[in-house]
């Protein structure tokens, strides 16, 4: 009763364009209107390139989230770098579905300086209050001025950004790719899902319950692979040589002469 095939036509085409844009680009920062326009031309192609199996569509796309990802590196750090004015009263929209593309750059920088202040106000606003409960606590407690404060949670809304282009910055072609085809084996049937090769060893490892490693939780952090959880029973916790905090720098098998460093490197290809 769930199963229902869909032809694979002009309609089709068009559900899997405006799925695959908004998983590219949900919250509208990167593309342009010019962009979304240039990309319309494939909005009833789609079917047809999956029949010829072309990726015309996905190519173009790929390439063009790389440059305004880019642009978006560049952008957030040259906002960051002045205070903003939290008793300047301003707006932001967050119902994404209903805001347009920016037209421009400075439309684009308008949105991004926005959305980094209502971010840096958060954590302001946190600090503020931790402050009014330190002071609270402790009368000898040396208050903070506002700038000072504001410097801080803006320092805090830098390093989120940068973690999270880290993140971006280790996503290849391929996790990409994995995108698009789901956008279009998704609109066909929401029971199947493609899973590309990475993916697929995770869903045996979470299906089966078995993981063969040091037994620890990696995280990256700043280009460094950081231990976040030691796994009770696994080797790592056995050995009783690393511990929560510490930092992978090198790896080296038993046989092998020469230890490999990992800094820098793809969390899953340090794994």
């Amino acid at each position: 009763g769930h199963y229902d095939a869909k032809d694979i036509n002009d309609d089709f085409s068009k559900e899997v364009f405006s799925d695959y844009i908004d998983a590219l680009d949900p919250l509208k920062r990167y593309f342009y209107q010019s962009d979304i326009d240039e990309f319309k031309k494939y909005e009833k192609l789609i079917d047809d390139e999956i029949r010829d199996k072309r990726i015309n569509f996905f190519n173009l796309t790929y390439q063009r989230l790389q440059e305004r990802m880019s642009d978006a590196r560049s952008l957030h750090k040259e906002i960051l770098k002045s205070p903003f004015n939290f008793e300047k009263d301003e707006e932001i929209n967050t119902d994404y579905e209903k805001i347009s593309y920016s037209s421009n750059k400075d439309e684009m920088r308008e949105r991004w300086r926005l959305h980094l202040k209502f971010n840096a106000l958060s954590s302001y606003y946190d600090k503020v209050q931790e402050q009014i409960d330190s002071l609270t606590k402790n009368s000898d407690y040396k208050r903070k001025t506002s700038s000072v404060l504001e410097e801080e949670a803006r320092d805090i809304t830098k390093t989120s950004l940068q973690e999270y282009f880290e993140f971006a910055d280790d996503l290849e072609r391929k996790d990409w790719f994995s995108v698009y085809i789901n956008s279009i084996v998704e609109e066909f049937d929401p029971h199947t899902y493609y899973f590309a090769p990475r993916d697929k060893d995770r869903f045996d490892i979470a299906m089966s319950g078995k993981l063969e490693g040091i037994g620890a939780r990696l995280q990256k952090k700043n280009d460094n692979v950081q231990i976040i959880e030691v796994i009770s029973g696994g080797p790592a916790w056995r050995g009783n040589e690393v511990e929560v905090g510490d930092l992978i720098m090198k790896v080296k098998q038993e046989d092998e002469q020469e230890p490999v460093s990992i800094v820098g490197m793809r969390l899953d290809d340090a794994v």
